[in-house]
């Protein structure tokens, strides 16, 4: 069905892509994969905070499918958190009140590379900057500006 929608999307000149997410049915680098190789009008939505908390490394996921990449969240992730969740258990819905999620530049993530494997892919879309945080704890001009800044060093824009 997402190939069928995808390629009737194309003939109309838009681009269907699809976003990997945590607490559905397309999260982990494997399951990404089989549906790039199942589909070829559907583009990809990379979520580097949905990739690492899926378990997944999100330079080897972009190299896989950089040619399919149709838009781009950044999302950091702040490793000890990621790193309690999985040994307690916990939800993505505890994962994010705990904080898991942050912007660029404030967590684990090394975006310099995964800049650099867009850059040689052609790739000229939006870099969404975003973090589900709670904005009591995370004032959200300030953590808006903390991410624009990392990217516009870490990718030269």
């Amino acid at each position: 069905g997402l190939e069928t929608l995808a390629a009737e999307a194309m003939q109309r000149g838009m681009r269907l892509a699809y976003h990997h997410h945590m607490g559905t049915v397309v999260q982990t680098a494997g399951e990404i994969d089989t549906l790039m190789r199942r589909t070829r009008s559907l583009g990809l939505l990379v979520d580097t905070g949905h990739l690492v908390f899926a378990g997944a490394d999100p330079l080897v996921v972009l190299r896989a499918h950089a040619a399919r990449v149709a838009h781009v969240h950044l999302k950091d992730v702040r490793t000890e958190v990621v790193r309690r969740a999985r040994a307690e258990g916990w939800s993505f819905a505890a994962a994010v009140r705990a904080g898991v999620f942050t912007v660029p530049g404030d967590g684990g993530i090394d975006y310099v590379p995964l800049f650099e494997v867009l850059a040689a892919s052609g790739y000229a879309g939006w870099l969404v900057v975003e973090a589900e945080q709670d904005p009591r704890l995370a004032p959200p001009l300030c953590f808006a500006r903390l991410g624009r800044d990392y990217v516009r060093r870490a990718a030269g824009v």
